[in-house]
């Protein structure tokens, strides 16, 4: 089956290792979610930021030649959790160098509390929110 699969990806013409899972590696630091098109950024900068910072660092973000990233919505950013991988709940090929043990910011606010934000924490794909001045989170970009 190995081998059939191996072939077809040489006939189209696609690199076998450019291929994670779900996700087509690009190889200029972004992978591409072939489900829903989005670009992300491969690996975060390991820099934990507060609601606002992360905002302003994807937005200004030069990554592979694109200025236009952002800061994910929960709805984008709960679309890379994978909890069939187990810890970390993400696929660590396609996002190696993932904080599993601490959360990631997205840009959507939570709608009883104008002052929170939700986040995705990617040892077990916990979904929560948060107080945005009160914490400081990883931040993986998407466009």
């Amino acid at each position: 089956m190995i081998k059939i699969i191996l072939a077809a990806l040489i006939i189209l013409g696609v690199s076998v290792t450019s291929w994670c899972g779900n996700f087509k590696d690009n190889g200029d630091g972004t992978v591409t979610d072939i489900a829903t098109g989005l670009t992300w950024q491969q690996e975060d900068d390991n820099v934990q930021r507060a609601w606002e910072a992360a905002i302003t660092y994807c937005e200004g973000l030069n990554l592979s030649d694109h200025q236009d990233w952002r800061l994910p919505n929960i709805k984008e950013l709960r679309t890379i959790v994978d909890m069939t991988t187990g810890f970390p709940a993400i696929d660590p090929i396609a996002f190696p160098g993932t904080n599993a043990m601490d959360f990631y910011w997205s840009a959507t606010t939570y709608a009883s509390s104008s002052g929170s934000a939700w986040h995705v924490g990617f040892s077990d794909g916990t979904v929560s929110y948060r107080y945005k001045e009160d914490a400081t989170y990883y931040v993986r970009c998407v466009r």
